[in-house]
C-alpha cells in the first residue's frame, strides 16, 4: 500500500492509530502480529557440512576409491599422500566459504539500537525492535530511522538516504500528500526509511513497515534469494571434471579387465588400475587454479582492486556488460561549480573567478552560505560546500571574516531560499540564494556590468532561458540576488536585485571518458545505473561516452512498466537507468545474464547488495561504500574508479590466458603418462610407474612449472580483444592439439627411455621411464607459457619459470639418488650416465615443438 499519497489523517486512520500514539497494550498486541522490527536470515549451513561438501566432485571420489585401494593393496604412503591433498583442498574451500557469507550481519548492524515514540500520550525509549506499526517516532538530526514510516510532522527535516538510493545529497522532508501512482523512492519525500540518517531538523512519522517488509528488509530479502553465479571458468571446469569422470573409470576399468584376462592376480589388476586412474586424473589442477587466481588478486591489489573471492578474477576477464553507479564511481563525488551566468551572458566558471564582474557574485557565495572547515575538510551541504571551494578557502574565510552575519532566515523546502544579513561599507545588506523559479517573481533590479538598474521581461526570459538550459544539462541551479535593508524589519525576502546564477553537478573524474573509451575497444558495454535523475544522469553519460547517438535511458517507473520481452528487445540500446530499485537493478543484470552475456556490477549503497550478489562480478566501492555492500560484492575498489575496473579486466583476460596454459602444460603430461601406461599394459609389460610415482610428478614436478606459467606476464594486445564466447568450450580445437602433441612426443620420449633402460633390467627401464616423464614435463612447461616460440617470449622474462625447471631437477635428482627419498618413492636409483641419457631424450619433445613455432612464425613474416 502506498502512504505517500494519502494525507496525514488518512493514514492514521488506515493504520488505526493517532498523534498521541499507541497504548501499550495495542503496542503488544502489534508486536504479537507484525513480529519483531528486525532484519531475519536464512539458516546457514554449519562447518562440518560446508567441508562435507567439498568432497562431492566426482574427481575427488575417484581420488579417495584409489586411496583406499591403495590401503588394502598395502601402499600406505600412496593413500597418504592422495588423503593430504585431497584434505587440503576441502580445508581451503571451507575457508573460502564462510569468508563470503557477511552481508547480512552488516545489514542488521545499520538498525537503530534504540527510538523514541509516543505511547499513552507520552515520549518513551524502546529498543528499536520493539517499534510496530501505528507506532509515532520522534527524530531529529543524528538519528537512524528505526522503520520505514510516514511523516506527520517535520521543522526543517533533512534525511540522507544514500544506502536506499545510493546519492549522497540530503533529501529535505514535507509532510504534504504526493499524487502519482508510481512515485520513486528517492523521491517519496514525505516518507522516512530505515537505516537512513536525519542529517537536519527534526520530525515525527507514523510506522507503516517494520522488520522484513521495510525497504531494508526487502533488500534482504532479496540478498537471501540472489545466488551467486558459477564463473565461466567453473562452468568450463565443471563440464571439463565430468567428462573426465565418465572416461577414466571407464579406461581404467577396460585395463584392468586385460590384466585379469591375461592372469594377472585381481589385487595387482586393480592396482595397476589406480596407477592409472592417478595417472589420469590432474590432481593439482584446482590448486594451480587457486594459486593462479591468489597471484592475480595480488597483482590487482596493488592497482586499487581488491578481490574477495578469488574466482571474480578470471570472471572479469569475460565480462561483456559493466553496470556502473555513476556517482563517484563516474564522477568525483563532489559537487562542483561548472558554469554561472553573469551580465547576460553564460560563462565557463573557470574563467569567471578571474572576472571583476564575478565579484560581487562571489561575495554573496560566501556570505550566504554556511559551509564550513576543519582540517582541511569540508562540514556541510554539498551544495554549499561546492560553492565555497569554487571561491577558494582562503577568499571564502576571509570575506566571511570582513562581514560578520547579523541575522538570517533560513532555508526550508517550501520558501526554497536562504537569506543572511550583513554589514557592508556601513549598509545593512541581505543576500539569497535559492530556487531560480522562487527569486525570480521577487526581482525588482538586475546588476548589469557593476551598474544597477530596473529589470525588464526581456531580462527575466534570458535568466529564465540560462536557467532551463543549464537545468537541460543536469545541472544543478541557484539563483543569487541581494537587497540593501535600512533595519531588521525590513528584511523581507523582495525587491532584490539580480546578481547571477552558478550551475554546479558532480563532474566526471578525468579519466572516466579514457576508461569508457577502452572498454567500448574491449568489446564491453557500459551502462550507466544510477538513483539520480535522468537528465542528469544522460548528461554526464554522454559528457564520457557512455550515451552515444542512437542510444535511450530510462527510469525506474518506465522499467517497472515493460515486460521482460519489451525490455530484452531494446536493452542493448539501453545506456542509462535512473531512479531505479534494487529489484530493477538484478532485473536488468538478469535479462543480459538472459542474452548469454557477462555481467560486472558496480554499487555503494545497501540497495545494490542483492545486484552486486546476483551479478557474475559484484564491484563494491572501497570508500563511500556500505558495508552491506562490500560483505554482497565479490571485489571492492580502494579508490572508487570505473578505470580500476578497466584494468581489472585486463587483468583477468591475462589470468585466464594463463590458467589455460596452465592446463594445457597438466593435461598433456598426463596424457603421456597414460598413452606410457597403455603401452606397457597391452603387450603385458612391466608398469613402468606406480601410483605414488604419478602423484610426485602430478604435485611436485609439475606444480612449480603450472605456477610460473600463472605468473606470465599480461599480453598488451588483450585489451583490443572482444570478450571470450562463454559458449566456447574451454577444450577448443586448438587447446586439444596442444595437448596431445605435446602428450604423444612425450610418451614417445618416455617409451624410448624405458626400452633403453629395459634392455639392462626392468627396474632400470621403470626408473629411466620415470625420470625421463619428469624431465620430459619440466621441458615442457616453457612450451606452454605461450603459443609463440621461446624466443618470441623471452627466456628469461619469467624467471619464475626457471626456478620452477630448476627446482624440478632438483626435486627429481633427490628421488633418484638419494636412498633414503628413492625409497618413500618407490623410485630405482641410477647412476650419472643413464641419468644423462633421460636428460637428452627428455629434451627432444621441447625441441621439436619449438622447431615447429620457429618455422610457423618464419612463414608468417
Amino acid at each position: 500500500m502506498n502512504y505517500y499519497d494519502m494525507n496525514t489523517q488518512e493514514v492514521l486512520s488506515q493504520l488505526d492509530t493517532s498523534m498521541n500514539g499507541l497504548t501499550g497494550g495495542e503496542a503488544e498486541s502489534r508486536l504479537s502480529r507484525y513480529g519483531k522490527n528486525e532484519i531475519t536470515e536464512q539458516k546457514k549451513k554449519g562447518v562440518l557440512r560446508v567441508f562435507a561438501e567439498q568432497f562431492a566432485d566426482l574427481l575427488v571420489i575417484i581420488l579417495i576409491i584409489s586411496a583406499l585401494v591403495s590401503v588394502f593393496t598395502d601402499n600406505i604412503e600412496s593413500a597418504i599422500v592422495i588423503i593430504c591433498v585431497i584434505t587440503m583442498n576441502a580445508v581451503l574451500g571451507t575457508v573460502q566459504h564462510f569468508k563470503a557469507e557477511k552481508s547480512l550481519e552488516a545489514l542488521k548492524s545499520m538498525s537503530s539500537p534504540t527510538a523514541k515514540v509516543m505511547r499513552d500520550n507520552n515520549i518513551h525509549i524502546v529498543n528499536a525492535s520493539d517499534v510496530t506499526v501505528g507506532d509515532i517516532v520522534l527524530v531529529e538530526q543524528g538519528d537512524i530511522v528505526c522503520a520505514d514510516g510516514r511523516l506527520v510532522s517535520c521543522a526543517s527535516l533533512q534525511v540522507n538516504e544514500s544506502s536506499l538510493t545510493g546519492e549522497s545529497n540530503g533529501i529535505d522532508k514535507f509532510t504534504e500528500m504526493l499524487t502519482g501512482e508510481k512515485i520513486p523512492l528517492g523521491d517519496r519525500k514525505n516518507m522516512v526509511y530505515t537505516g537512513s540518517l536525519v542529517t537536519a531538523g527534526r520530525g515525527m512519522f507514523v510506522v507503516t513497515a517494520v522488520g522484513m517488509d521495510t525497504e531494508l528488509g526487502k533488500i534482504a530479502g532479496l540478498i537471501n534469494k540472489a545466488e551467486r553465479k558459477k564463473t565461466p571458468l567453473q562452468h568450463s571446469l565443471d563440464k571439463f571434471s565430468k567428462q573426465l569422470s565418465i572416461a577414466i573409470p571407464v579406461l581404467c576399468l577396460i585395463v584392468m579387465i586385460l590384466y585379469i584376462v591375461r592372469g594377472t592376480p585381481v589385487l595387482d589388476s586393480l592396482m595397476f588400475a589406480v596407477a592409472l586412474a592417478v595417472a589420469a586424473i590432474p590432481e593439482a589442477l584446482s590448486s594451480i587454479v587457486t594459486i593462479a587466481l591468489a597471484i592475480g588478486t595480488r597483482k590487482m591489489a596493488e592497482q586499487n582492486a581488491v578481490i574477495k573471492d578469488l574466482k571474480a578474477v578470471e570472471g572479469l576477464g569475460c565480462v561483456s556488460v559493466i553496470c556502473s553507479d555513476k556517482t563517484g564511481t563516474l564522477t568525483q563525488n563532489k559537487m562542483t561549480v561548472r558554469q554561472v551566468y553573469l551580465n547576460g551572458k553564460e560563462q565557463n566558471a573557470d574563467a569567471s573567478a578571474c572576472n571583476a564582474d564575478s565579484a560581487l557574485l562571489v561575495r554573496a557565495m560566501a556570505l550566504c552560505n554556511d559551509a564550513a572547515y576543519s582540517d582541511g575538510n569540508a562540514i556541510g551541504d554539498p551544495t554549499e560546500t561546492a560553492l565555497s571551494d569554487y571561491i577558494g578557502v582562503p577568499v571564502y574565510e576571509k570575506i566571511r571574516s570582513d562581514y560578520p552575519r547579523v541575522s538570517e532566515i533560513p532555508f526550508d523546502s517550501e520558501r526554497k531560499l536562504m537569506s543572511t544579513c550583513h554589514i557592508v561599507d556601513g549598509k545593512r545588506t541581505m543576500f539569497t540564494k535559492g530556487a531560480t523559479d522562487n527569486l525570480l517573481s521577487r526581482l525588482v533590479s538586475v546588476c548589469d556590468n557593476g551598474t544597477v538598474r530596473s529589470i525588464t521581461d526581456d531580462d527575466k526570459s534570458k535568466i529564465a532561458l540560462a536557467n532551463e538550459h543549464f537545468s537541460g544539462q543536469g545541472m544543478r541551479v541557484l539563483a543569487f540576488a541581494y537587497k540593501l535593508s535600512e533595519n531588521e524589519a525590513a528584511d523581507t525576502e523582495d525587491n532584490y536585485i539580480f546578481i547571477g546564477l552558478a550551475a554546479m553537478t558532480d563532474p566526471p573524474r578525468p579519466e572516466s571518458k579514457a576508461a569508457v573509451a577502452d572498454c567500448i575497444r574491449a568489446g564491453i558495454k557500459p551502462v550507466m545505473i544510477t538513483g539520480d535523475h535522468k537528465v542528469t544522469a544522460s548528461a554526464i553519460a554522454r559528457e564520457i561516452g557512455i550515451m552515444r547517438d542512437g542510444d535511450i535511458s530510462l527510469d525506474g517507473v518506465q522499467l517497472d512498466e515493460m515486460t521482460d520481452e519489451e525490455l530484452d528487445s531494446v536493452i542493448e540500446k539501453v545506456s542509462v537507468y535512473a531512479r531505479v530499485s534494487p529489484d530493477n537493478k538484478i532485473r536488468i543484470v538478469e535479462r543480459w545474464q538472459n542474452k548469454g552475456k557477462v555481467v560486472a556490477m558496480t554499487g555503494d549503497g545497501v540497495n545494490d547488495a542483492p545486484a552486486l550478489k546476483k551479478a557474475d562480478v559484484g564491484v563494491a566501492m572501497g570508500i563511500t561504500g556500505t558495508q552491506v555492500s562490500k560483505d554482497a560484492a565479490s571485489m571492492i575498489l580502494t579508490d572508487d574508479n570505473f578505470a580500476t575496473i578497466i584494468k581489472s579486466v585486463a587483468n583477468g583476460r591475462a589470468i585466464y590466458a594463463n590458467i589455460k596454459n596452465a592446463v594445457k602444460f597438466l593435461l598433456s603430461g598426463n596424457l603421456a603418462a597414460i598413452i606410457a601406461v597403455l603401452c606397457t599394459a597391452i603387450p603385458g609389460l612391466p608398469t613402468p610407474f606406480t601410483a605414488v610415482q604419478l602423484l610426485f610428478i602430478n604435485l611436485l614436478t609439475d606444480s612449480l612449472p603450472a605456477i610460473a606459467i600463472s605468473m606470465e606476464k599480461a599480453d598488451k594486445s588483450l585489451l583490443s580483444q572482444k570478450p571470450r564466447n562463454t559458449g566456447v568450450s574451454f577444450l577448443t580445437k586448438a587447446m586439444s592439439l596442444g595437448i596431445v602433441t605435446g602428450g604423444v612426443l612425450i610418451a614417445a620420449a618416455v617409451m624410448t627411455a624405458y626400452f633403453i633402460g629395459s634392455a639392462v633390467s626392468a627396474e632400470l627401464g621403470c626408473a629411466m621411464a620415470f625420470s625421463t616423464l619428469c624431465i620430459s614435463r619440466l621441458f615442457h612447461g616453457f612450451n606452454c607459457r605461450s603459443d609463440k616460440s621461446i624466443f618470441k617470449v623471452g627466456l628469461t622474462s619469467n624467471r619464475f619459470s626457471l626456478l620452477a625447471f630448476l627446482a624440478g631437477i632438483i626435486f627429481l635428482v633427490l628421488a633418484v639418488f638419494v636412498p633414503g627419498v628413492s625409497g618413500l618413492f618407490s623410485a630405482q636409483l641410477m647412476n650419472i650416465g643413464y641419468f644423462g641419457i633421460s636428460l637428452a631424450i627428455g629434451f627432444v619433445p621441447t625441441l621439436i615443438i619449438q622447431l615447429i613455432r620457429i618455422i610457423r612464425e618464419a612463414r608468417r613474416k
